[in-house]
This record gives C-alpha cells, sequence and structure tokens, in this order.
C-alpha cells in the first residue's frame, strides 16, 4: 500500500495522533540538555506531568504498592531490584511511569524495580551511572541490564566522531562545542606560549577568524548524520565488545551484594518479527517521514543478520564469565501477544508491549535457575 508523502510538520502531528503520550516525551527531552560530570547528560529533576515524572536525581519514577519510588526515594525496608538500560527501559511510549517495565516487574514481583536508566545512554554511561549512585544502596538482589540496541546504533556514527572510548550520544556536539572553547582561547586578550608569538606575527589572524565565524552560521542542532559511511561488521564487533566489557564491569562492582546479574537484548521490531500490525505501519510511516540521526543510525542495522552477529558475540562473553543471557527478540516470538500492536517506534512499545515484556522477565528470565544461559 502506498502511502502519502508528508512533510515534516504533517508528520511530526500524525505521531502525535496516532501515539498522543509521544508528545509528552519529545516535551521531556528537548527542554534543552542537562549537562553533567562524567555520563555527560542525564534526565531533567523534579520533571511532573501525567505520563512522565522523575525524582530529585533525573531517574524515572516506578510504582510499587500503590506509592513512587526510586534511586532518590527507595524502600530501606528490604532489598531493591534495578533494571538498567536507554529509553525502552526508561520506558519512551508508556502512557504513565506505572506502565513502564520497572513498575509491571514490581506489580508481578511483588518486589520493588527501580528504574535505572538513562535516555540515550550506551553501555559504558550506564556502567558509569551507577558507580556515581553505588553509595545510595544497601540491598540489591537483581541488576537486569535490558539494554544493547545504543551502543550498536551509535556505533554508526561516522568514523569521524569516534573517541578513545567509544562513539555516544552527542558525539558530534560534544566536538563541535568544545573546539569552539580551543578557538576562544586563541581569541583571548592574555595568552601564553607559542601562541603569543604567533599573535604578533599575524595581526588579520582575529579578522579572519571572526569573518569565518559570520559565515559558518549553519544550527548545529539541523546537521543531518547518518551510518552510510560506517563499516557495518566493524560496527557490530565493536559494539558487541562494549557491551560485553561494561557486563564485566557490572559483575565485577555488584559482587559485593551478592545480586544476581542478568543480561537481556532489548527487542527491534524487525529482529522480533518479519511484520508490523496496521497501526504500527501507520506510526511506522509517520516516523520515517521526520526522521532524527538517531533513527537514520538504523539503516544498516535492521537484518536479522545483523541480530544474529551481535547475538552471537554478546552471548558467547556471556558464558565464558558465566553471566545470564537472554534475547528479548526470540522470548516475544513465543508470546501469545506476538501479533497484537506492541510498538511506538523501532524499540519503543506501548502499555502492552511494555506490560507483555514484564510478564516475559518474570515469567521465563527470573525463575530459572542464577547463570542459567540461553541457547
Amino acid at each position: 500500500m502506498e502511502r502519502k508523502k508528508l512533510s515534516h510538520e504533517e508528520a511530526v502531528r500524525e505521531v502525535y495522533r496516532l501515539t498522543p503520550q509521544i508528545r509528552e516525551y519529545d516535551e521531556f527531552m528537548y527542554l534543552g540538555v542537562r549537562w553533567l560530570p562524567y555520563t555527560m547528560f542525564f534526565h531533567h529533576k523534579n520533571y511532573q506531568s501525567e505520563v512522565i515524572s522523575t525524582d530529585s536525581f533525573g531517574f524515572r519514577n516506578s510504582t510499587f504498592g500503590g506509592a513512587k519510588i526510586s534511586v532518590a526515594n527507595m524502600p530501606t525496608d528490604r532489598p531493591v531490584n534495578l533494571l538498567v538500560g536507554g529509553s525502552t527501559t526508561l520506558g519512551t511510549g508508556a502512557t504513565s511511569d506505572a506502565n513502564t517495565i520497572s513498575s509491571r516487574l514490581a506489580e508481578y514481583t511483588q518486589e520493588p524495580w527501580l528504574n535505572f536508566s538513562g535516555r540515550g545512554y550506551n553501555a559504558t554511561q550506564e556502567i558509569i551511572l551507577f558507580l556515581m549512585h553505588q553509595h545510595r544502596f544497601q540491598h540489591i538482589n537483581n541488576v537486569v541490564v535490558f539494554s544493547g540496541i545504543n551502543t550498536l546504533t551509535l556505533e554508526g556514527l561516522p568514523d569521524n566522531l569516534t573517541s578513545d572510548h567509544g562513539r555516544y550520544y552527542y558525539s558530534f556536539e560534544y566536538n563541535h562545542y568544545m573546539d569552539k572553547y580551543n578557538d576562544d582561547l586563541k581569541q583571548r586578550i592574555k595568552t601564553y606560549a607559542s601562541d603569543l608569538d604567533n599573535r604578533n606575527k599575524n595581526p588579520l589572524r582575529q579578522l579572519k577568524s571572526y569573518i569565518s565565524s559570520l559565515v559558518n552560521q549553519e544550527n548545529i542542532a539541523d546537521k543531518i548524520i547518518t551510518d552510510d559511511s560506517t563499516n557495518t561488521q566493524e560496527r557490530v564487533q565493536r559494539a558487541a565488545f562494549a557491551v560485553s566489557n561494561a557486563l564485566y564491569q557490572w559483575q565485577q562492582v555488584i559482587a559485593p551484594f551478592n545480586a544476581r546479574l542478568i543480561f537481556i537484548l532489548q527487542p527491534m521490531s524487525y529482529w522480533t518479527r518479519d511484520y508490523l500490525t496496521p497501526n504500527e505501519e501507520e506510526i511506522f510511516h509517520a516516523i520515517d517521514s521526520c526522521p532524527n540521526n538517531f533513527w537514520r543510525l538504523f539503516k544498516n542495522i535492521l537484518s536479522k543478520e545483523i541480530h544474529e552477529i551481535f547475538v552471537d558475540a554478546i552471548r558467547t562473553s556471556c558464558v565464558s564469565r558465566e553471566i545470564q543471557f537472554e534475547d528479548m527478540n526470540l522470548l516475544l516470538r513465543d508470546s501469545q501477544k506476538i501479533s497484537d500492536y506492541l510498538f511506538v517506534d523501532r524499540v519503543h512499545f506501548n502499555d502492552e508491549g511494555y506490560d507483555e515484556v514484564a510478564n516475559i522477565i518474570h515469567k521465563k528470565v527470573l525463575q530459572q535457575p542464577d547463570y542459567v544461559i540461553e541457547n
């Protein structure tokens, strides 16, 4: 079926018509970036709406026993469980805090589950986030890392945006704005070393720099970035190593808590099944008509062949380190709800989808003996 071409504005309005809650997530995201040390950025603190709310640290609230719980407001009379990950763990697409995976897990298990997510985070940022808050925890039962897609997606950024420690959300923005500081250093009145000598030899340099800044007025927020120039096979191997290495770090860091560590590769619609429901087709058409750079980085990783390579590499590492590994793509295929309308985009769910993921984790993952590796 051929669908009508949509302008950017028409597409965004169509997304909001089909999934009204997404407007609130966009509002939450585009308030501006809250910069932090070490992890680079995090959610806004004390954000309140009917769809999403955060605590005084910026973590999304979960529900347990009729009350909100979070890293800033966790139970002190019992152990807690952590659900770690990016925006799927955050619950993008859920209509309320009560409909995220962590909240639904709390309902199914009758135990507190904290939403320990960072929207846009890769595997390295997830473990760093825990290191920054490790001192707040006394007793932890389970650490479920429900992740993987962000790391794979972001490793698709062009090679000139790589770093000594991988690729990450805001890779382009970080380099662009940090380089501006280097430019400012060259323009300061009181300078040092060779720059002082060169300044006296080249009095026209400041004028040249000023004119150049006027010419280059492109809005960096509109910069289009794709994965077209990235070697896909190398990308998958880099991402698999980053995820596996982070899991090894998790294993060491939570050892003093005697907590169980489980890695679950989060699902992607194209990896989970070969079709979309009619509702999903409408939504995906609208999203593809107004893509942001994150969605553009999915172009070369949608195939099931990429899924298999990525899974095999991470599973092999988990087996060697006795870390429980699960693949939610496979687990969802066996669900009775697999044919239902579950996805609101390639990696995020609606309420029914999040509930089913939580149900599967409860029944098929947590019920297994420790250190069982899925074949």
